[in-house]
């Protein structure tokens, strides 16, 4: 199926505008990681450690009421709403009470607070700090494992600079998430984390395909240069990549408006991905090899 017919757009020559783009990207999102190593982001629960709960009343809640009642009784916490069920998710950070104690004094600010609206806790769980910061350092462990994969792999079926730009341009992506999430001040859990394999995943996918058509065309168009080579490539999946990230697009839209409160930030994390993700396989991934491509002929003359 193609929704576009045959293009001719040089996507290689705008790749000092791009590599400007994605460097001011990046640096974003080292910035965003330093935050997080050192404790300083809006980490959630799973990293800092504390309490979770979710409850369901009788009635709908007023979440500022809620919020209010907790802080007057010494307990901040992170509140959201869950509009099907008169739901109620209670993330509570650091307290002054034993980590076994928090979730029974949040029922209790609520049987005082509200006496009229009985409610149930349908969940409850507790993350230490030392298990929060293990989570910390696991999640950047695996990121950075997922990368050097990434590059082993790539090498083996086409070539070590393959590799490598392939490596460089999905790091690119979770590090533009790290960095959206960062400025925007949405809270960094370990939902983020799946999101953000997950489009490293999905990156990956869409810039092997962009690899394997440029390898074709290296071995067909041995007379053509190198820039119209690659452009050329690229223009040929375009119709692919399209169709690729528009219905991928479409399901991670469907879960960011309809999916509710919980995986709101998750859905959220999954567009941004999949967008950055066709910007990287196009404009980041494919310049990169043809630079290095420049400069290893540049040597050998």
């Amino acid at each position: 199926m193609e929704i576009i017919g045959k293009t001719k757009i040089d996507f290689i020559g705008k790749r000092k505008i791009c590599f400007t783009i994605s460097a001011i990207i990046a640096l974003l999102g080292f910035v965003a990681i330093a935050q997080i190593v050192s404790g300083s982001a809006n980490l959630g629960s799973d990293f800092t450690g504390g309490t979770v709960l979710q409850m369901k009343f009788e009635n709908r809640i007023d979440i500022h009421a809620a919020r209010q009642a907790l802080s007057k009784n010494g307990i901040p916490a992170d509140l959201q709403e869950i509009s099907d069920g008169n739901k109620l998710l209670i993330k509570v950070g650091k307290t002054n009470l034993a980590l076994g104690k928090v979730a029974g004094a949040v029922e209790e600010v609520f049987r005082k607070e509200f006496t009229a609206n009985k409610f149930t806790v349908e969940s409850s769980s507790e993350i230490g700090p030392s298990v929060g910061d293990k989570l910390r350092k696991d999640t950047l462990i695996a990121v950075l494992i997922s990368i050097v994969g990434i590059i082993i792999y790539i090498a083996w079926r086409f070539d070590f600079k393959f590799g490598v730009a392939a490596a460089i341009a999905t790091f690119h992506d979770v590090l533009a998430i790290f960095a959206i999430f960062f400025l925007l001040n949405k809270e960094v859990n370990l939902l983020l984390i799946t999101a953000a394999l997950t489009i490293a995943g999905y990156s990956l996918t869409d810039t092997v395909v962009v690899f394997d058509r440029i390898r074709e065309n290296l071995h067909k168009n041995m007379k053509d240069s190198l820039v119209t080579i690659f452009n050329f490539s690229i223009n040929e999946v375009m119709s692919r990549t399209l169709i690729t990230s528009l219905t991928t697009l479409l399901a991670a839209l469907s879960l960011f408006l309809f999916g509710g409160e919980v995986i709101h930030d998750f859905a959220f994390a999954l567009v941004v991905g999949i967008l950055v993700g066709t910007y990287s396989s196009i404009f980041v991934a494919s310049p990169l090899v043809l630079v290095w491509e420049n400069r290893a002929k540049q040597r050998a003359a």
